[in-house]
């Protein structure tokens, strides 16, 4: 089994509730209502920057040409195409400033702004690797894409052969990482890649945070 697949099998639950959360269900439905949408896009919006600046200290930090360059490459990609949606989608929500950062936000922020500034190319991969991988999972489902673009978009710019092979690289290259260094520096990666993917499960539950205890309040 190879350290991704280790890191993937022990995060195993913490995966699974993520990938099939109810947020997932309904925006392949195209049923996701625009309010926790809104909440979702808006606090994910808060992450672009902060990704920018991961992605562009792996390429600083990559020891390979053609890591580097496919990692340079998919900066590029999320600086481009992603901001794009991001602000048609928060205008077409009706969202015209910024969001506090909700508790996962700023978590997964602090997360990688950690990785970014240990320096640790093992990891600054491990973050990308839960962000990529567990988006590519969700967003592969062989289901009919939703009509809306605004849901489509979104599932359509975390699945396809190029991303699934970006996420192969991130893979490929946490292996190797791994294989390299030794056990004190695995279990640091692992505990990185542990943290992201419970951060990414708790994102998904604060989209209907309000609505829950609005109804909470109401029963």
């Amino acid at each position: 089994m190879s350290f991704s697949d280790e890191l993937r099998a022990r995060t195993a639950p913490t995966w699974e509730a993520a990938t099939s959360h109810r947020f997932v269900d309904e925006l392949w439905a195209g049923t996701v209502d625009d309010a926790v949408l809104a909440r979702y896009l808006a606090q994910d919006a808060l992450f672009l920057d902060r990704f920018v600046a991961l992605l562009g200290q792996a390429v600083a930090a990559a020891d390979s040409t053609d890591a580097r360059m496919a990692i340079a490459r998919q900066l590029g990609l999320v600086a481009g195409d992603e901001d794009d949606y991001f602000a048609r989608a928060l205008a077409r929500l009706g969202v015209t400033a910024p969001a506090e950062p909700l508790p996962p936000t700023r978590g997964f922020l602090d997360l990688m702004d950690d990785a970014r500034r240990s320096g640790a190319y093992g990891c600054v991969l491990s973050v990308l690797l839960v962000a990529e991988w567990l988006y590519l999972d969700w967003a592969a489902r062989p289901e009919p894409s939703p009509r809306d673009w605004l849901h489509r978009e979104w599932i359509d710019l975390h699945r396809g052969s190029a991303f699934a092979r970006w996420v192969e690289l991130l893979r490929a290259e946490t292996d190797r990482v791994a294989a390299a260094t030794d056990d004190a520096g695995r279990e640091s990666m692992a505990g990185v890649f542990t943290r992201a993917v419970e951060l990414e499960l708790a994102f998904f539950e604060a989209a209907y945070a309000s609505d829950e205890a609005r109804q909470a309040a109401a029963g």
